[in-house]
């Protein structure tokens, strides 16, 4: 099998080559530098979105990793007008549910299928695979589901069908939502132990216990303990935390659904707060973002 991977960056990138090591043929598009690190890997990068179409045979399958927004949807209108019926179109960014419900009208309308799939995995997907949460017809994840496997932790787990188009991007939504819940408790509860300053606790040490036989134990506190090894190198971290859209987009769901979302809401919140303050928390979360996302550490 062959696959047309347009987006070579850091995240586009490991999952081409991952896909190439599983032995899936990669025709890439990028306007990145970071492709070239994928080209090492054996995928074959080509200078235009057409020469990658060319490239392929039909019917084929093409998957966007670009950001969401302008990005994916210049790239989602030059696929409508240049691909055939047969193919199949894959959204791998955090795009909204909504404007995947519209893109898969829009490729129905020219016999083109149209798959949403949330992915998550950050920087670390290459080694370990990516959680992969899908949403389209059976029919079109079905073709899709050689990538799904190979790039997922193993063939049978680490990837779920979520339903119709929209469905893998409001599961992905979800998750986020979800993500930044966990990683403000950890945040705050490493911050209370780090005000307890007549303990002088040591936090890595804390952390690294924690990792084992406790009910918080998960591969966030895990980055959580390697972030912690040197407490010092948070003294540089601005306290200052990003926010992608996916929360926005969870707790206003919240409210348009009637459902309690407090601690997500809260989490959402803090974020912006963060923008004006300078606490231990704060730093935490934005190096948790980095270790796990590749997400740009601000520094002070």
């Amino acid at each position: 099998m062959k696959v047309g991977m347009v987006g070579l960056g850091r995240m586009g990138g490991n999952m081409a080559r991952r896909l190439a090591r599983h032995g899936i043929g990669v025709e890439g598009f990028s306007l990145d530098a970071a492709a070239q690190a994928a080209a090492d890997t054996g995928v074959v990068v080509r200078r235009s979105l057409e020469a990658m179409i060319a490239a392929l045979h039909a019917p084929r399958v093409i998957w966007l990793m670009v950001p969401a927004g302008t990005p994916t949807e210049e790239n989602v209108q030059a696929l409508a007008t240049q691909l055939a019926p047969g193919d199949v179109v894959v959204d791998g960014g955090n795009a909204h549910y909504r404007d995947s419900q519209r893109r898969a009208l829009l490729f129905a309308e020219r016999g083109i299928g149209f798959v949403d799939a949330g992915v998550s995995g950050g920087v670390w997907g290459f080694e370990q695979g990516y959680g992969l949460m899908v949403g389209g017809a059976r029919e079109h994840v079905d073709r899709i589901l050689p990538l799904v496997k190979a790039l997922a932790p193993a063939a049978d787990r680490g990837w779920v069908h979520c339903g119709p188009s929209g469905a893998g991007h409001y599961a992905k939504m979800i998750h986020n939502g979800i993500e930044y819940g966990l990683m403000q408790s950890y945040a705050e509860g490493f911050a209370l132990l780090a005000a307890k300053q007549e303990f002088d606790m040591p936090l890595g040490d804390i952390a690294q216990a924690w990792r084992h036989g406790t009910v918080i134990r998960s591969w966030l506190l895990d980055l959580t303990a390697d972030v912690l090894k040197d407490r010092r190198a948070l003294e540089h971290v601005a306290a200052a935390i990003a926010d992608s859209g996916e929360g926005r987009w969870t707790a206003q769901e919240a409210i348009d659904l009637g459902v309690p979302a407090p601690a997500i809401s809260a989490s959402l919140m803090a974020r912006f707060a963060s923008r004006g303050g300078g606490d231990f928390g704060a730093r935490l979360l934005a190096a948790l973002r980095n270790a796990f996302g590749g997400h740009a550490l601000p520094k002070q």
